[in-house]
This record gives C-alpha cells, structure tokens and sequence, in this order.
C-alpha cells in the first residue's frame, strides 16, 4: 500500500523579536563516528548525550548487525540516554558470523553508507548494502573502489552506488591506497576510521581536485588521536594512520552545532536574541563557523562561557562566503532575507547530498518570489520580495529548517514534510515552537 501523504506544516510567523534559550541535541556527526570506533575498540565504551535520530539508529542497527552490542543506559542528557557498547569480539556470546547474510539499511543516512562498509570488511559473511531511493544516486565509488584495491570482494555490478554486497573475511590488509575523495570528504573519514584495523594500517592519498569540508577530516582525525590511534597528516591530501588496537573510551557528545544554525539565524531574520548553552570552547565542528558566518550578516555574536548569545540586527547584510558545507541550505535561506545581493561559492559536492542541495535551494526560493540561481560552484542570491506558498523538504532534513526559517517572516509559508527533520533532530517542530513561545506567534 502506498503511504498516506504528509500534510504540509504551516510554518510558525513571528510577529515580535525572537527571545530565547534554546538547546540542541548531541552532534550527529560526533555520535556516528565515536559509534565506528566503539564498534572497533578493545573494550566497551560509553556515548555520553549522543544523538537520537533516524541517521544514529541508523547506525545503531547496521553495528549490531555485525554483532556489535549496543545497550541504552540512564545518563544525564535532556535528549535520551546513553549508549554503552560491547565490540562484537568481547560479546560472550559472539555469532559465529555475525555478518553472514545481513542486509544493512543505510535510509538517507551518507555516515552509514560510507562509514559502515569499511567497518563490515572486517566482519565475515555476506553483507548488502541498500537505503532510501535517493541514496543510490548518492556517490558511492571512491568507497567501492578502495574496497575493491584493498582485497576486499564487491558486487556492484559496477554501479559504484547503492545496493552492492561484500564478502568480508574478517581482515583487510591496507597499505597505501590512492582514491579521489573531491566528492565528499566522508570518502577519506570513512576508511580513516577502519584503517587502525587494517592488518597494514592506512596510507590514504587523494587525487583530483580539491577535498571539500576538511572540517569533517579534522574532526575524524581528532576523534582518531583521542582514543589512541596514530594519524600522520603532515603532508596535504595524504592521511597515514598505523595499525594498533582502538582504546575503549567514555566520552561526552558536544552539541549538533549544525544544528543550532536555524535556531540562531532565528535571531537574525526577527531582530531577536537567541542563546545557545554548551557551545564548546575548542571543537572541530563546522558549525562552529555559525560565529562569524552570522556576524558577516550583520548580527551581533558574543560567547561568554559555554553559552553562544546572537542578537539580529535592523537589517540582514548581502555576504560573500566560501565552503558553508552543510550550514549552506540556512546561509541560503538568510540570504533570500537580505537586503544585498549574496554568493556563496566552494559548495558544488553540495549536488550529491541527501539530494541536489543547490537545484532544491534555487527551486524553493524562487518558488516564493526569490531571485535565485546556481553558479558552477555555489548560488547567487539577490533580494527580492517574497510571498507564501509550498516549500519543498526532498526528503532533506537541511531543506526543511529552511523553509522554516523563510516562514518566520514570509506568511503562508508551508513546509512539504517537516517530519524530514528527525533524519538528526526529530525535537526540531516541538523546539521550534518552544523558541517562539515568548513571541507573538501565528500560524502561516
């Protein structure tokens, strides 16, 4: 049968200045990559505040797949308990196989997808791999290829894409390996985090044009150090990890500061103040760009202690940015609100997300009077008035908080499926009106 449709969610209109506080969930790209390691260490582990989302469970169900043993346990997080996990080598009672035969759905899920294979190699059986209809237009090949160079048996039948199926051994010997990872850097952080466990360790080398997002390798590479695994990065686009055993750790999720983006651009479009608590001193995610991303448009942005304050301006500024990753759908979405032209560049990759980002941006904004277009790397975004109407989602959780941000201020903007969002934040609906809730608020 097919599924019922999802009705449209009128965005919430803000008729008086956003003023709240406001927390997020754990970062859904901390969450996976600590849930790779604890899968692959010496010992169980625990996942303090993590994430609990579609791409986590996601996660959660492909590593106990592999006979790894994830267990809920109470913590001390708003956002659910903790995770305690058991390598499938120190289970007392292992499967046999614990790969023989498994099916692994990745949904929509580019940690899972990429993440997970390399990890599955150093299982034994017969492991396939498949996800949401869109995931198989997601690049796949540089993961596929460096299995396939490493002695590991895919079939793909050279589709370089989801569904395929490996046959693990239970080793995977490594060495050097040379992929072109210019699509998406998930390609290097995914063999990264197996590569400790590779019979010869990992030397990863990248051809082709330039890696997008180094953020992400940056935060892999230190997830890596932090749990005692040598990573040599001194030489650009080569990524040399040694083999040795993976520390079992106890470690706390910061917050999604990704995230946090709609909530705080929330100030800017309403000349509000939101503040944002647990915002980390040091950290290596990208969302922590949000400080000065958000000053370029104007706003006042102040970190005192672990809380992040933005307060709008009279007006949003135009702005010239390179490489907003994943933040770009919300830079995207202020940009439309601005009141000067706007470019953001060094975002194609953006094209084989959850889906084409940057056609789905121009669509959706145009749709609603905006004045919007698609350069070879990026968008181009020029004030113009804009009215209510159907904003898409595709599916794209990013593209969903989007609309919603348009709708703060645009009446009658409707949102196709704000359910998308439980893809990293299923709080989001119920957050976003917990914000508004000391503003004027309507229905759009």
């Amino acid at each position: 049968m097919a599924a019922a449709p999802v009705a449209p969610w009128p965005a919430p209109l803000a008729t008086a200045p956003v003023d709240a506080t406001v927390a997020v969930p754990g970062s859904k790209s901390l969450t996976n990559r600590y849930l790779v390691l604890a899968a692959l260490a010496d010992g169980p582990s625990r996942l303090r505040a993590p994430l609990h989302s579609r791409d986590s469970e996601l996660m959660v169900t492909a590593l106990r797949q592999l006979g790894v043993q994830i267990e809920q346990v109470p913590g001390s997080g708003a956002f659910g308990p903790d995770l305690l996990v058991t390598p499938a080598a120190y289970r007392s009672a292992r499967p046999e196989k614990p790969g023989n035969g498994v099916s692994i759905d990745c949904g929509l899920a580019g940690t899972v997808m990429r993440f997970v294979p390399p990890v599955a190699a150093l299982s034994s059986g017969t492991i396939s791999f498949d996800g949401d209809p869109h995931a198989r237009k997601r690049p796949m090949g540089p993961v596929v290829t460096a299995l396939k160079s490493l002695g590991v048996q895919v079939d793909d039948d050279d589709r370089q894409s989801l569904p395929f199926t490996l046959q693990a051994t239970g080793t995977v010997r490594g060495g050097h390996l040379v992929i072109d990872a210019s699509g998406s850097s998930q390609f290097v952080s995914a063999l990264l985090l197996a590569g400790a466990r590779f019979t010869d360790g990992l030397h990863l080398e990248h051809v082709g044009a330039p890696v997008p997002s180094l953020d992400h390798i940056a935060m892999t590479i230190e997830v890596l150090r932090g749990v005692g695994v040598t990573v040599d990065d001194s030489r650009p686009n080569h990524w040399v990890v040694s083999p040795g055993p993976i520390r079992a750790f106890d470690v706390a999720i910061e917050p999604d500061l990704s995230n946090a983006g709609p909530f705080l651009a929330a100030a800017v479009v309403t000349g509000g103040t939101v503040r944002m608590p647990g915002w980390p001193r040091g950290t290596t995610q990208v969302g922590d760009s949000w400080r000065d991303i958000l000053a370029a448009f104007g706003a006042t942005v102040r970190l005192d202690g672990d809380v992040l304050t933005v307060t709008g301006g009279k007006s949003i500024a135009g702005v010239d940015l390179a490489d907003t990753s994943e933040l770009a759908p919300t830079v995207a979405a202020l940009c439309a609100l601005a009141d000067a032209p706007s470019r953001l560049t060094g975002i194609a990759h953006l094209r084989g997300h959850e889906t084409d980002r940057l056609a789905a941006l121009v669509a959706e904004i145009n749709r609603l009077g905006g004045s919007a277009e698609e350069t070879p790397d990026g968008l181009s975004i020029v004030p113009a008035p804009l009215h209510g109407g159907l904003f898409h989602s595709y599916a794209d959780h990013r593209m969903a908080t989007a609309g919603a941000i348009l709708g703060l201020v645009v009446p009658g903007v409707e949102v196709e499926d704000i359910s998308t969002t439980a893809k990293t934040m299923p709080e989001f609906p119920d957050l976003w009106r917990s914000m508004l809730a000391g503003a004027a608020v309507e229905q759009g």
